[in-house]
């Protein structure tokens, strides 16, 4: 049968000379790019990328597109963030058309903000394109919603790293109220005192936690267990950046509700890993 190529119109100027588009490239799986991110990747002249974008989705630009990694790991990046600041207004001085890509949602923990300050100092006309931040995809890919409302009737999401070498100083008390689903971003290098302040402001050592490593993608590990054994469950599964660490009742749905989408089927059924039976 003939392959035929999904047409859309988005009814949006296309991205100018000079101009920066700050994208949400969502958590892995390039079918959860929304088709204004799409649109604008076809069209960009540079690619400015972060550590957690597929190469899927960065094959989806031109060959021609130019191509500059700046993606950052725990105390190892390719450019500070000034530096990224600098390249981007660089880029669109020079009248490239630019994209800059960022896994998940650039306003989410994505330092979106920051950038899109620095283009407004320097006169740089820019666009935002949101996208599919991890905790929705972990959550989908993984099998359980982060409200329900028997479980959860609100969800927060929290930065488990802080900027620079400063202590994470957060609203303890608030994040172990009951009823509520809590994600945790960059958390692992922390575990112990996320495991340790939730239990001495209330929840028990029981609660559920839902770890999800780099999902969405081929290589994703989903395991299950409790906050008591959340810090030797990381020990003895290995896990890595990026994982997200999802607290809450709603994991307890895992089971129940895990439908993995056909065409993942393969790499889903070899990674799931389950640690605790709850």
């Amino acid at each position: 049968m003939p392959s035929h190529r999904v047409s859309y119109d988005l009814a949006e100027a296309p991205l100018a000379s000079g101009e920066v588009a700050i994208i949400g490239a969502g958590p892995g799986d390039p079918g959860l790019l929304t088709l204004r991110a799409l649109s604008l990747i076809e069209q960009a002249d540079c690619l400015v990328y972060d550590r957690l974008v597929s190469r899927e989705v960065l094959a989806l630009a031109s060959p021609r597109a130019r191509r500059f990694y700046v993606g950052k790991a725990s105390r190892c990046h390719a450019l500070t963030q000034d530096e990224t600041n600098a390249l981007l207004v660089r880029l669109s001085h020079e009248g490239r058309r630019v994209v800059r890509l960022k896994g998940g949602d650039p306003y989410i923990f994505g330092r979106g903000g920051e950038e899109a300050e620095v283009l407004i100092e320097h006169g740089v006309g820019f666009r935002v394109v949101p996208g599919i931040t991890s905790a929705q995809g972990c959550a989908a890919y993984g099998g359980f919603p982060l409200t329900h409302r028997d479980h959860a009737q609100s969800v927060t999401f929290v930065t488990g790293h802080c900027k620079g070498d400063g202590d994470l100083a957060l609203n303890w008390a608030s994040l172990a109220a009951p009823n509520q689903t809590t994600v945790f971003y960059m958390g692992l290098a922390n575990a112990e005192l996320i495991r340790g302040e939730l239990q001495r402001h209330g929840l028990p050592a029981s609660h559920p936690v839902a770890l999800v490593e780099r999902g969405t993608t081929p290589e994703q590990r989903r395991v299950i267990t409790c906050l008591g054994e959340l810090v030797e469950t990381i020990e003895s599964e290995g896990l890595k950046p990026p994982t997200l660490i999802v607290v809450g009742e709603v994991v307890r749905l895992a089971d129940t509700l895990f439908q993995p989408v056909p065409e993942q089927a393969a790499f889903i059924e070899g990674a799931v890993l389950e640690r605790v039976a709850l």
